[in-house]
């Protein structure tokens, strides 16, 4: 990846990520198929469309809102990933190629979760508290981030997407069925309105 990738040229990333003029992708919806597929890592030969590809996801993040989203959910069996909790509402966005937990701690924590591809659906999911992940970065750079809190129930998330993986996965199966139940509802009902309007 990092022989292909120009350094010089990540400034041109990070500003265009939430260009207006970015086109949107299409989030898909739980239970697709291609959501429940193990990702492939990212090759140096996918880096043209992985450049491509991090600014629209950004900016579909973004406009969706959201704060994480994972390459299988806009239909891309790629192992890429970003994030951006916009603490303090400044963009802190973060991208993972190739993303992998090292550590995990043995200390649970429990956060409401949601997710783009399960729209308007939460639930606790008690996660491991604190994460250490490795991954490379637009440019091709190793990194490594160890995170608490929102950001490691996050990440934990968005490298939870590359392997098939949905957060009401983590969840009893009785309350996983009434999700999915909802969901179903919730958007046959939006495909009704869209018919009548």
């Amino acid at each position: 990846m990092r022989e292909d990738i120009d350094p010089g040229r990540r400034e041109r990333y990070m500003p265009s990520m939430i260009d207006d003029k970015i086109k949107s992708l299409n989030i898909l919806i739980a239970p697709d198929k291609v959501l429940r597929a193990h990702a492939r890592p990212v090759a140096a030969h996918d880096n043209q469309a992985v450049r491509e590809l991090i600014p629209r996801m950004f900016a579909t993040m973004y406009r969706a809102p959201g704060i994480g989203l994972a390459a299988p959910q806009v239909g891309l069996g790629l192992r890429l990933a970003v994030v951006d909790l916009m603490t303090n509402d400044k963009p802190a966005p973060i991208v993972m190629i190739n993303p992998e937990i090292v550590a995990l701690s043995k200390e649970l924590a429990t956060h409401e979760e949601g997710c783009l591809s399960l729209p308007d659906q939460y639930a606790d999911v008690i996660r491991p508290a604190l994460v250490k992940v490795r991954f490379l970065d637009q440019s091709g750079a190793r990194k490594e981030i160890e995170a608490d809190g929102l950001l490691s129930a996050c990440l934990q998330h968005e490298i939870d997407h590359l392997d098939g993986v949905l957060f009401v996965d983590h969840i009893s199966a009785l309350k996983r069925n009434m999700i999915m139940r909802r969901l179903s509802k919730d958007m046959r009902q939006k495909r009704e309105d869209a018919l009548v309007g």
